[in-house]
């Protein structure tokens, strides 16, 4: 059966050219980097060339990057780092309600630790306004944090702008790129990050792999006990194949995205108009030019988004109804409910996310597939949504 796999914002297959890259510290050159001898200093150069190569692209110094297990244990270090480190100066920190639940339930659990959080509302693209972002802050303001661009609805935030607004309150911003790494410049400089986290699974490298900027000056508390690794910032013996494949796929992305994105802007901006047009009562989530360039969230009106996804599959089909970590719940997206969607909307969201294996022939598949399941899963419904309610097209 033909498999045609649209969920590249949920993980992303590893490139043969990292796995490449990867596979000599899987096998013969198998050691600690700590260990003062030629099988040690062999796994630490491998290491330092990883971190530099990181480094390059995010235009700072070596020293400023903390290698992770995750984009989820980045996001935890900066958030709770952060705060812990900074908590005699204050403890407020903003964020957005559209962030990634490794942001909002690190700032939940701050909360119970004393913190005090403000969760800045979004309008109807997604898009976090900035003076909405000058409004929260307070002199007691530590830490913002809000997402390059989002998971679920690819919305791409104004982090420069928010970046300059912490600054002149003299508060750290910290941005979750895990999304943007590979189609998007992700210069600290461009970007006035003080912390930015990056992860491997997103940039077609391997899952269980992920970076920290943190910048020179910045005060962040170890949320792991142990060795003097990773500058004495984050403990346990460095994942060196992980690292090694982390380096290679941002290296490959950064270096191919401009060309990447142009193609994918074309297949994304085909997609969107195609199912708007041949599928009625389909509205676009997310705002329709500053999102990112692979992304395609739509809500079919009156189905189910589990119903749709369970017959996408039947045909080899492969999409999500949000974000994988909590795919599994019943519960709507609180992204797109964030925007103002409806309940019933919001359960009808499908997010399709290309990459790099995308073709214009599997999009065509899935235009001639999808729209008799909908109107099957329609006929069943018993839900029945007014257009001017939604937004939606026709």
């Amino acid at each position: 059966m033909r498999e045609i796999y649209f969920d590249n914002s949920a993980t992303t297959p590893v490139d043969s050219r990292v796995l490449k890259a990867m596979l000599p510290f899987l096998g013969g050159k198998y050691g600690n980097p700590g260990s003062f001898h030629s099988k040690g200093m062999e796994a630490k150069k491998a290491v330092d060339r990883a971190r530099k190569i990181v480094a390059g692209i995010l235009g700072c110094r070596p020293e400023e990057v903390i290698f992770t297990g995750s984009g989820t244990e980045s996001c935890n270090l900066a958030i709770k780092g952060a705060a812990f480190a900074n908590k005699e100066k204050g403890k407020h920190i903003i964020t957005s309600k559209i962030e990634h639940h490794a942001v909002l339930h690190s700032c939940e659990w701050l909360e119970k630790q004393g913190f005090e959080v403000t969760y800045l509302d979004v309008d109807r693209f997604g898009m976090v306004r900035t003076q909405d972002v000058e409004k929260a802050m307070r002199k007691d303001t530590i830490l913002v944090s809000v997402m390059y661009a989002n998971n679920e609805i690819g919305t791409i935030q104004p982090i420069r702008e928010i970046a300059e607004i912490c600054h002149r309150h003299g508060a750290l911003f910290h941005t979750d790129a895990c999304q943007g790494a590979g189609l998007l410049d992700i210069n600290v400089k461009n970007s006035g990050a003080d912390l930015l986290t990056l992860n491997g699974s997103k940039i077609y490298a391997p899952k269980g792999t992920g970076a920290l900027f943190v910048k020179e000056g910045t005060k962040i508390e170890p949320l792991i006990h142990g060795g003097n690794h990773e500058f004495g910032i984050r403990a346990g013996t460095e994942n060196v194949a992980g690292i090694v494949g982390l380096a290679t796929g941002l290296q490959i992305c950064q270096k191919e995205r401009k060309k990447e994105a142009r193609r994918l802007s074309g297949l994304r901006d085909y997609f969107i108009r195609e199912l708007t047009e041949r599928i009625q009562k389909t509205t676009l989530n997310g705002h329709p030019k500053q999102r990112l360039p692979g992304n395609v969230n739509v809500s079919f009106l009156d189905v189910e988004g589990e119903s749709i996804l369970l017959c996408l599959d039947k045909e080899g089909i492969y999409a999500s109804t949000g974000s994988a970590c909590s795919s599994q719940s019943l519960e709507p997206s609180h992204v797109i409910l964030a925007t103002g969607l409806p309940y019933e909307a919001a359960h009808g969201s499908i997010r399709f996310s290309l990459g790099k294996s995308t073709t214009k022939k599997e999009i065509d598949f899935v235009l001639w597939k999808l729209p008799p399941i909908i109107r099957k899963l329609r006929i069943m419904s018993p839900v029945k949504l007014e257009d001017k309610a939604t937004g939606a097209g026709k």
